[in-house]
Order: structure tokens, then C-alpha cells, then sequence
């Protein structure tokens, strides 16, 4: 199925600024779907007397028309008159009879999109008639401020190109709780679910017929600061969302100005209850915290032992027995280098290629003994997880020593780091990895029976990355290793 986007420079002849429009429009009519307790589907022009739905969006407040999606569907001949006369007379058209069935009742209404003063779409509302009872003071309400935002669409008022995007979880909808207020911010009508966030705020007065702003400010008892939106929220006269803290209650606003031919009429503000959210949040991020300042802690701790270590095989007497502290020092230093990445980051992932190109560097400076050694990575590492870090930068480390110091370091040379990774079965990624150099060489081209502790590190951790490692000669000199990793 293809998208909004697509769909629009296919079959509509609309510049971009027209497609950004209903773009925003279909970004934001949930709200005017939910206030109608009505299916709507929005239709292109694609040819005079051709028009397809592009896209479609039901109700959360009532019972859907259309179970299939209407997206693809091109119009009847019968539904092509209604739209064309919304389109060309720029008018809501509210009547069509031949959508009367006694089995399946359903009222149409076309609404023009217009923008700078032209139709560039027309939007049709589809209500199911067979749920028809005495409406209440809510419903009334919603279908009341649900016509004022079709007329807003048909004078092209909204959407509201200055309304926020990207926001954080917890924006309200219709039912969480509407509130609706007039020309001065005076509450006119809320909804039970409305009152109830109000009441959680910590004010027990009578709600309707006050201002909304006063009402929340007299709850505001403490010193914090308060988001610079608030007052355009509470007014209505802003397209804004803001948060109320109060009482340890937090409630999101959302407010939605009203007019009618570019004269305001007052606005509607959305409220939910998002204090559960908050606290879930709150309760995460110190987690996060905790667990970013371990990773501090495991680093400092590692190279207070990697210090220790250091200054012991100084005094160690035994040139084998220093070189075997000083290898103990470098791996030490490798896996506080990853935790030292994991305590600046946000998440239990690392971007490893940082993490890499600082162990290499490091490798390479102490083994090349005084030789001139060059290191080239190509390829990314991408971001891995804390569990598969350590073993991975232990593994990378290990190879570029034992090509340094055993390949390259006699006469100088290069060291090529190749790798790549593609996504595998089981959500798991398959990163490989090629380390070659081109100097001595394995002795007759294989790896000698009884390798060194270097050498067992890496294949014992390869295993625990469930992959698979392999040592061969390369081409036209050197030694190639080659080995893969299943990333979690």
C-alpha cells in the first residue's frame, strides 16, 4: 500500500505546499473524527470527474461506517457529483439521500480543504445512523465544535500550521477530556473525564463558568518553574499543549482555537490525566542514572586495577613476567574503555565504532615498538549492545595487537580492519570481520598448534558471540583473520 505522500504526487497535480497542508490536516483529524463520531476519508482530484481517497481515519468515541480501508477506492459516479460541488462551490454539502439505506443508515457530509483560498481536496464525513438516541449534553457539545472545525477546514483555518509537533508522550484526545471555552477563556461546558483532571489538580470549586486560567492558576502553590505556554494554552487563544503540576498530579493541556471566518469564537482544550505516565518516566530515567553511573563506577574501578597492575610490573624483575602485567594492563584498559562509552549514553548500546578506533589507536602506539604502522578501518561497526561490547572490543583488540606486534612490527606496515554487517534471522544482526596485514606472515601459511593466551582469549570469545573464526594467509603477503559475531 502506498503512502499519503505517494498517493498525492500520483494521482494529484498539487504543488508542495498543498501536499504540507494535507499532510498536516491527516496528522491532526483524529480530533475532528472523535468530536463527529464519524469515519472520514480524504479525496484528491486526480482528473476532472475522477477522485480517489488517499486516506481514511475511523472514530475512537463511536462506531465505525467503512470496516475496510477506503484508501485506493475510487468514487462512484453518484458520490463524484457531491464532491465535485464541494470542490468547485467551496461549501460544505451536507445532503445526500442515496446514502440513506434502512439496513445500513449513513449520513455523508463534503467539506472542501482549502488553502490560500482555493480548494486543493475535499474531506467527506461519514456518520453511522443506526445508533441514532436522545444525544447528551456531551454529545451535543462535541458535534457542535465538531461542525466549527469543519467550517474551519472548509474557510481554510485549519489545521494550524504553528501547532507543535514531536511531542512527548501523553498528548490528550478527545476522550480523555474536553473542555470548552469562550471568546474570554471562560468554561462554557466540561467533560466528566475533563472534571475529574481539574478536581485531581486540587481545586473543588464549581468549574463551569469560570476561567480556566484562574482556576489553574489558584492550585499553583509551588516555586517551580512554569512553562512560558501556559497562559496561551488556558486562554485558548494558542494552537499550544503544556502540562500542569500540581498536588504531585501533572495534566496535560492541549488547546485548540476555534473561529469562524477568521473571527475567534473560543477554543476547545483537551485534557488527560498523565501522572502515572510521568511517574513511569521519572522512575526510567533514574534507572537509566543508576545504571550509567555503575558503568562509571566498573570504569574507575578498572583502571584503578589496570594502575596497580602497571605499577607492579615495574617492579617485576622478570622481563616475561612484565610483558605479561603489561598485556593484563592493556586488556584492562579495553573493557574500561567500553564502560567508559556505556556511562555517556542513553541507552545499554555503544557506538562502537568510536569504541574501536580508540583501542586500535592505542594497540597500535605501544606494539609497533617505534615502527611506522598504519591502521585502516572501512565499514561500520553500528551500534551494539553493553553484553556483546566487551567481548567484541576484546576480540578486535587482541587481533590488531597480534598483527602488530607479530606481523607489521619488524619492518612497519599496514593493517587493514574491514567490516561488515547485514541483518540476520532471530532480530539478531551478523557482523564480520576482516583484520589483514601484510607482513611476515604465518609460519607455513596456518596457525601453530599450542597459540598463545592471546589467541585462546579470542576464540573463547568469539564462541560467546555464537560466531566462528578462521586464520589463512593473505594476499600477495601477510596474514588474514577473518571472523563473524551474532549481534543481540
Amino acid at each position: 500500500m502506498a503512502t499519503l505522500s505517494e498517493l498525492i504526487q500520483e494521482h494529484a497535480a498539487l504543488p508542495q505546499v498543498d501536499q504540507e497542508w494535507l499532510r498536516l490536516l491527516v496528522s491532526d483529524w483524529q480530533l475532528l473524527s472523535d468530536l463527529s463520531f464519524a469515519d472520514l476519508v480524504l479525496w484528491v482530484r486526480s482528473s476532472p470527474d475522477r477522485w480517489l481517497a488517499v486516506a481514511h481515519i475511523r472514530p475512537t468515541t463511536g462506531q465505525t461506517v467503512y470496516f475496510r480501508d477506503q484508501v485506493g477506492r475510487v468514487a462512484g459516479t453518484s458520490r463524484v457529483e457531491l464532491l465535485e460541488a464541494a470542490y468547485l462551490q467551496r461549501r460544505i454539502v451536507r445532503e445526500r439521500d442515496s446514502e440513506w439505506d434502512p439496513d445500513d443508515p449513513v449520513r455523508e457530509e463534503s467539506i472542501p480543504v482549502v488553502r490560500a483560498g482555493g480548494a486543493i481536496a475535499v474531506l467527506t464525513r461519514h456518520t453511522n445512523l443506526s445508533m441514532l438516541r436522545t444525544p447528551s449534553r456531551l454529545e451535543l457539545t462535541y458535534l457542535a465544535t465538531a461542525d466549527a472545525l469543519s467550517r474551519m477546514v472548509a474557510n481554510g483555518e485549519f489545521p494550524h500550521p504553528t501547532a507543535p509537533t514531536g511531542l512527548r508522550r501523553g498528548a490528550p484526545r478527545v476522550g480523555d477530556g474536553v473542555i470548552r471555552l469562550d471568546t474570554e477563556g471562560v468554561i462554557t461546558y466540561a467533560s466528566p473525564n475533563s472534571v475529574s483532571a481539574l478536581h485531581r489538580l486540587g481545586y473543588v470549586g464549581e468549574i463551569l463558568g469560570t476561567s480556566l486560567a484562574e482556576l489553574v492558576t489558584s492550585v499553583l502553590h509551588d516555586t517551580s518553574p512554569v512553562d512560558e505556554g501556559l497562559p496561551l494554552v488556558l486562554t485558548g487563544r494558542q494552537p499550544w499543549r503544556t502540562e500542569v503540576t500540581s498536588a504531585g498530579q501533572v495534566i496535560s493541556m492541549r488547546a485548540i482555537p476555534l473561529s469562524e471566518s477568521g473571527q475567534r469564537i473560543g477554543a476547545i482544550v483537551l485534557a488527560r490525566d498523565i501522572s502515572e505516565l510521568r511517574r513511569r518516566e521519572q522512575e526510567l530515567m533514574t534507572k537509566d542514572a543508576t545504571i550509567r553511573e555503575i558503568h562509571h563506577r566498573v570504569k574507575n574501578n578498572l583502571q584503578s586495577v589496570a594502575a596497580l597492575l602497571r605499577l607492579q610490573a615495574r617492579r617485576m624483575p622478570d622481563a616475561q613476567g612484565r610483558a605479561a602485567l603489561e598485556e593484563a594492563v592493556r586488556r584492562v584498559g579495553t573493557i574500561a574503555l567500553v564502560h567508559d562509552t556505556l556511562s555517556h549514553g542513553l541507552d545499554e548500546t555503544v557506538e562502537f565504532d568510536q569504541v574501536a578506533d580508540v583501542t586500535i589507536r592505542a594497540v597500535v602506539e605501544v606494539a609497533a615498538g617505534g615502527r611506522s604502522v598504519a591502521v585502516r578501518r572501512t565499514g561500520s561497526f553500528g551500534r551494539v549492545r553493553a553484553e556483546d561490547a566487551t567481548s567484541l572490543a576484546m576480540v578486535v583488540s587482541e587481533l590488531v595487537q597480534n598483527a602488530a606486534e607479530h606481523g607489521v612490527a619488524s619492518q612497519g606496515g599496514t593493517i587493514n580492519l574491514e567490516v561488515k554487517r547485514k541483518e540476520g534471522k532471530d532480530e539478531t544482526d551478523v557482523l564480520t570481520v576482516t583484520v589483514t596485514d601484510d607482513g611476515v606472515g604465518l609460519p607455513g601459511g596456518r596457525l601453530p598448534a599450542g597459540a598463545g593466551l592471546g589467541t585462546q582469549i579470542v576464540q573463547s570469545l568469539v564462541q560467546d558471540l555464537r560466531g566462528k573464526i578462521s586464520w589463512g594467509p593473505a594476499e600477495p603477503q601477510g596474514t588474514r583473520v577473518r571472523f563473524t559475531a551474532r549481534l543481540r
